[in-house]
């Protein structure tokens, strides 16, 4: 590829990336704005820091906040990570502060808890799923989680959810109202399903060890009849020693019990590990969404 098209599909790269942060910002600011600060609620990690710190000292201090207390978590990314992801996260922060300022005298919306929660987290959801899915980040607490995670061996999302339980709980103590710390959370719970949905989409797909003594037969049939690729892995028995061959399969999560359907008439004594995944990538192509992979293409062989 000639330099000069190379260099124009990168910078519109990085345009198209720049827009889908800077909508994800206008749309958690949006959510905070709208939903979450009229009705006392808060979210997790360092927005909820400086949402609890906003409220006790004035809430022109918010987005000041905000940066401030995203600057260390910054730096630890810088060292321990990597430098491009530093500039998406400034770019994410610096468009959300600006976001909260713009949005500061929006219309609030007073409705029922529910309605609050639901749409509040919805749209604070897809705003920070779009951010994350494009390479930034407005929450340093996740770059702490990764850190610790290298160090101690916890998960991340467990050193997430620990850290964000205190939070909540000290809001609760702090203001002496547990009714909004328990709906800070909730509106937390919505928001995080949400940015799920948006990271991994609604197509979940799954990966299928299949150890059989019919292998032939049994990807002969998973290829013809769910129009599959597959992958033969060669094994061994740890305790008999017997040599295997072991089918490798990637599937969409609907048509899962299909697959079990198959391996059973196929091999009734066949044993089967399913796990979950994300994403398929492979060859030139890049990430590759797998519910448009046409049916009968084979993913990989050998």
């Amino acid at each position: 590829m000639p330099a000069t098209q190379l260099n124009v599909k990168t910078y519109w790269h990085y345009i198209v990336m720049l827009f889908w942060l800077a909508l994800g910002a206008f749309l958690a600011a949006l959510a905070i704005r709208i939903f979450l600060v009229p009705n006392q609620l808060i979210d997790g990690g360092v927005v909820g820091i400086a949402l609890i710190i906003a409220r006790l000292y004035g809430d022109s201090f918010l987005s000041y906040v905000l940066v401030l207390l995203n600057l260390p978590f910054m730096y630890l990314a810088f060292v321990y990570i990597r430098r491009t992801f530093v500039i998406n996260m400034l770019i994410a922060v610096f468009l959300f502060a600006v976001f909260l300022i713009v949005l500061q005298h929006a219309p609030p919306f007073h409705g029922d808890a529910l309605e609050v929660i639901f749409f509040g987290g919805a749209i604070l959801g897809l705003g920070v799923g779009l951010i994350i899915r494009n390479g930034g980040c407005t929450d340093g607490t996740e770059i702490l989680a990764i850190l610790i995670n290298r160090k101690k061996g916890f998960t991340v999302g467990q050193v997430v959810l620990f850290i964000n339980i205190f939070i909540f709980a000290a809001y609760g103590w702090i203001f002496q109202d547990w009714h909004i710390a328990l709906k800070s959370l909730m509106t937390y719970v919505v928001a995080f399903k949400v940015l799920d949905i948006v990271l991994v989409g609604l197509d979940e797909l799954k990966s299928a060890l299949i150890i059989s003594s019919k292998p032939k037969e049994l990807g002969h049939a998973i290829m013809n009849e769910l129009g599959l690729g597959l992958t033969i892995m060669h094994g061994k028995g740890g305790f008999s020693g017997d040599t295997r061959e072991i089918l490798f399969v990637i599937i969409e999560r609907l048509d899962l019990s299909e697959l079990k359907e198959i391996v059973l008439r196929v091999d009734p004594t066949a044993f089967m590990a399913i796990e979950d995944l994300h994403e398929v990538v492979y060859g030139k192509q890049g990430i590759v969404p797998f519910k448009k992979r046409p049916k009968g293409k084979i993913l990989s062989k050998s």
